[in-house]
């Protein structure tokens, strides 16, 4: 359960930096 949390925490992340990089 640990693992998908962060797993999700991570692609959470890095979305947002792409959305920074984008705008």
């Amino acid at each position: 359960m640990f693992m998908v949390d962060s797993i999700f925490l991570f692609i959470n992340i890095l979305l947002l930096i792409v959305c920074v990089l984008i705008s």
